[in-house]
């Protein structure tokens, strides 16, 4: 449980913790989602591959926190945000999509290609696009569904994670 460890620190230092729940903030990085959708795509028609994934991962990023601020959920830790998709929220589908952008954003953002290779191709930009318009589709979706009752559960779950 090396993982739920992490979170734990994270609370301790209050970078992951209840706060009062934020239809206003919520929409807001619905918003933010929004934009960064809308750059990856400018980034990915001027051939700028790496940088349209980066901005993709950070559309579907923007959306996780929606809901967590919908939930009452602050956390400000993109790793434990993956895990708290999965262990909080039981999206497990989704949960492997946050992982794999995740990982590809840190490679494209951090880690420079050789020259004249490029780190991902056209093709390959572009699948990652779709995926991650349909991750924030069916996370919004969810959003939409989501109860107070389920809010609630959710929330005394968050404060049993160690």
């Amino acid at each position: 449980m090396k993982k739920l460890s992490f979170l734990d620190k994270l609370k301790k230092e209050k970078n992951l913790e209840l706060v009062e729940m934020s239809e206003d903030i919520s929409k807001s990085y619905l918003i933010k989602s929004e934009k960064c959708s809308q750059v990856a795509k400018l980034a990915f028609n001027a051939g700028i591959y790496e940088n349209a994934v980066s901005e993709a991962y950070y559309s579907i990023y923007n959306t996780v926190t929606a809901l967590f601020y919908k939930c009452g959920i602050k956390c400000e830790n993109h790793s434990a945000a993956v895990i708290l998709v999965k262990h909080l929220f039981n999206l497990d589908d989704l949960h492997k999509i946050f992982f794999e952008f995740k990982k590809d954003r840190i490679d494209n953002q951090y880690y420079t290609p050789v020259i004249n290779n490029e780190p991902i191709t056209k093709e390959k930009c572009e699948e990652r696009l779709k995926t991650a318009q349909r991750f924030n589709v069916e996370l919004r979706s969810y959003m939409e569904k989501i109860t107070l009752e389920d809010i609630s559960r959710i929330r005394e779950n968050f404060k049993t994670l160690k």
